[in-house]
């Protein structure tokens, strides 16, 4: 199926590791020419090389804290000067960050909802002019099922999920005039390097505990037994935000091998 990407420009955050780097190879795979954004060069660098090497695709890595509006401004900007528009952005960076009401501090609340909502914020604000002048767009913000159903001592993260579901809704009726669309994916258990993360202190306590036996022990209570991959993540962002998807807006879709208790 030809998703009608090919010369389409895309930016996504959180774009150097996981979830970011498998929308944006397959972003890249559909011909699209692709910016990717986090705070590390150079991990940004070693992303961009392997997915231009495995696709022959247009990529470049811009160093962006996407927590300081002037840094999006300017990533935005890179990108116009660069390739001359903007067709899609890809709202994916944040992280797990569950705590009891007790453990949770203003300082987490903060950073939290600083990464997730102002980021996307700043982000929109960015991209809609270009939008605007090209005649429509694709926004996809990145969430979880816990925005819609939060479960206990899941604070701040189902907190800043659930507005950017919320986000996601009114803008896709605020921006529907302009051809502007907006969707949400909301992300289950997915090999990510969040839960690498969580992996290796396991690993250093116990070396004969493996990636791979944390992703078959961890993920049990995950309906499809078994821990999604990065690319089926990645997979669905770019349909939705393809013209394939082009009467779709509003929109939230689980991606979680079915553990959500919500639609």
């Amino acid at each position: 199926m030809d998703l009608g990407l090919t010369g389409k420009v895309a930016i996504v955050t959180g774009g150097s590791h996981g979830i970011g780097r498998a929308a944006a190879e397959s972003f890249c795979r559909e011909g699209a020419r692709v910016a990717i954004a986090a705070r590390d060069q150079g991990d940004l660098d070693t992303a961009a090389g392997a997915i231009a090497e495995s696709t022959g695709g247009e990529i470049v890595g811009i160093s962006t804290d996407v927590t300081q509006e002037d840094q999006v401004q300017k990533l935005v900007g890179a990108v116009v000067d660069r390739w001359r528009r903007v067709d899609i952005l890809v709202n994916n960076a944040g992280h797990g960050n569950a705590n009891s009401f007790d453990d949770m501090t203003n300082e987490i609340l903060h950073d939290d909802i600083g990464l997730k909502v102002f980021a996307a914020i700043y982000g929109m604000r960015a991209v809609r002019p270009h939008m605007q002048s090209q005649g429509g767009g694709a926004v996809l913000n990145i969430t979880t099922a816990g925005g819609k159903a939060s479960g206990p001592s899941s604070q701040p993260t189902a907190l800043s999920r659930a507005a950017g579901i919320s986000l996601t809704k009114c803008w896709s009726k605020e921006f529907a005039g302009e051809n502007i669309r907006v969707n949400t994916v909301c992300i289950g258990s997915i090999k990510s390097r969040q839960n690498i993360r969580h992996w290796e202190p396991m690993h250093e306590k116990d070396p004969s505990y493996t990636l791979e036996r944390h992703w078959a022990e961890s993920f049990t209570g995950v309906p499809m037994g078994r821990i999604g991959e990065s690319e089926e993540a990645g997979d669905i962002i770019v349909f939705l935000c393809s013209e394939r998807a082009s009467y779709v807006t509003g929109a939230s879709v689980n991606v979680d091998g079915g553990s959500a208790p919500v639609v």
